[in-house]
């Protein structure tokens, strides 16, 4: 991927940590969005230094962290109806990405041989007291080692994403299947919050998928897109906290309408919020 010439598609702000400003560069053909500039790796564990930073705690502070977690527990059931429903016999599944392990944990008591991986070490350390295992990183994980490889909203933080792709390819078993969770720019809510859409969430979202880009990116390593899924608790999740980031205040009647409004109009064209791709290995 070029990004050189690329157009700028939006500038846009991290509202959550630094309050520093980026762009979003258009790459036209894949219909991919990179953030630029892109931080280097040795100074990009900054920007997730914020205790609002949810997916690597448990905590039930406030009112919306207690909604969070109670719509993650029905998540968790469907992530593992679905998984269940393309490998019914299960086998070894890997998480990149695990968090707090919660995911990994509902997999195990389903029959799933779980490994996970985390770079947060707080996050890390609260999976492992719940029972899960870690792999330190992908680059140690044996060719052809794992039946399922599960990212939930974790393709976004990755920094070369076509390398990691192709080590996706590398680990999975031949009739293996990768599941990748990421928002989509394409969305009502995106179009509709604009700058303020919180799943840019800049710069720890280094990039921004359509499904023309998850198809085309995965395609180059022989991988086929088998089925889109929606996911229609994030736009609730996501309009509320860009109601947040536009008026800075948590309104939740306004940000429960507009995560309403874009579940209904992607009932017509399909573009969801977030979407789970079902991706086969071939």
């Amino acid at each position: 991927m070029d990004f050189t010439n690329a157009p700028v598609y939006i500038n846009v702000k991290d509202y959550s940590v630094s309050g520093e400003e980026f762009m979003l560069l258009l790459d036209d053909e894949l219909q991919l969005l990179k953030t630029h500039p892109q931080p280097d790796l040795n100074i990009l564990g900054k920007y997730y230094e914020s205790e609002d930073y949810i997916s690597h705690t448990d905590g039930k502070r406030s009112l919306f962290e207690k909604l969070y977690h109670a719509v993650k527990q029905k998540a968790l059931r469907d992530k593992v109806k679905l998984l269940n429903g393309f490998k019914p016999q299960k086998g070894k599944l890997l998480d990149i990405g695990a968090g707090t392990g919660d995911f990994l944990v509902a997999a195990k008591s389903a029959g799933w041989v779980c490994q996970g991986i985390e770079p947060n070490e707080k996050a890390k350390s609260i999976a492992i007291n719940k029972g899960i295992t870690f792999i330190e990183a992908i680059k140690d994980v044996e060719n052809q080692s794992f039946d399922v490889v599960t990212m939930w909203h974790v393709l976004e933080h990755v920094p070369d994403v076509e390398q990691h792709i192709a080590e996706l390819k590398r680990i999975l078993k031949p009739d293996g299947i990768v599941v990748v969770a990421v928002p989509n720019f394409k969305s009502y809510d995106a179009g509709y919050y604009g700058s303020y859409w919180a799943a840019y969430d800049v710069p720890r979202h280094l990039w921004h998928f359509s499904k023309t880009a998850i198809r085309k990116l995965f395609a180059v390593q022989g991988m086929e897109v088998i089925k889109i899924a929606p996911m229609k608790f994030d736009s609730f999740y996501v309009s509320l906290l860009s109601e947040k980031y536009k008026t800075g205040r948590m309104n939740f009647f306004k940000g429960f309408l507009i995560g309403m409004r874009s579940n209904n109009k992607a009932r017509r064209n399909f573009e969801y919020s977030s979407h789970i791709y079902i991706i086969k290995n071939s």
